[in-house]
């Protein structure tokens, strides 16, 4: 079916934000003393909400999950949020899709103004009708609220119009709360069983594949 509003999601979708994200976790956790072992271990708090992943693998009740993650900010609003590159062939295909019709919007667990500094950076903003993200106060965070907050702002009246894109599980989960169908990618940081197990509709290798679905 032909779809209409593409929905993406950022990190390990459009960029490859890992070595970012991974610096700004181990200078948080310096913080507070933790051992952030090897770079294999964070990999698993690429993509999920980080309030979650201090809650789930430091065991911090939500008060103390949501001060550690202003300590996250520090690093990375201020350098780690660039040390991020855009994945080949990410920007002919957002443009490409805009000339031939498809409204793209954003839809990521990253506060909507670091998204929007990333976009910027890059210049791929001008290809989105719509950027949204999480508030700063965590209050919009989870993927399922996050996509729900993007189709009420595109004013979407028929989900099966409209598609999500995005790398980890979380992205599947959210997408299926909201009745839509996904395109999963595997250049990102989740693998294919996760995907295939979340429920994926599709799964594209390459960012070229994205186009087969669509």
């Amino acid at each position: 079916m032909k779809k209409k509003y593409v929905l993406f999601d950022l990190d390990g979708t459009l960029t490859d934000s890992e070595a970012g994200i991974l610096n700004s976790i181990e200078y948080m956790l310096r913080v507070y003393d933790i051992s952030a072992g090897d770079r294999d271990s964070l990999r698993p708090w690429l993509g999920p909400p980080l309030k979650d992943s201090l809650m789930k693998y430091c065991g911090f009740e939500e008060k103390k999950a949501l001060e550690a993650v202003e300590k996250y900010r520090e690093y990375y609003d201020k350098q780690g949020i660039f040390e991020n590159q855009v994945y080949p062939g990410i920007q002919e295909l957002l443009f490409g899709l805009k000339e031939q019709g498809y409204v793209l919007a954003l839809a990521t667990s990253k506060p909507e103004t670091a998204a929007v500094r990333v976009l910027k950076h890059f210049n791929l903003d001008s290809a989105f009708t719509f950027i949204g993200g999480a508030t700063l106060d965590d209050s919009r965070v989870k993927k399922g609220d996050v996509i729900r907050y993007v189709l009420e702002a595109l004013k979407v009246e028929r989900l099966e119009d409209a598609v999500m894109v995005g790398d980890r599980e979380h992205d599947v989960y959210g997408a299926r709360e909201n009745g839509l169908e996904v395109i999963g990618v595997l250049y990102g940081y989740g693998s294919r069983r996760e995907l295939e197990d979340a429920g994926a509709d599709f799964i594209a290798e390459k960012t070229e594949n994205i186009l087969d679905f669509l």
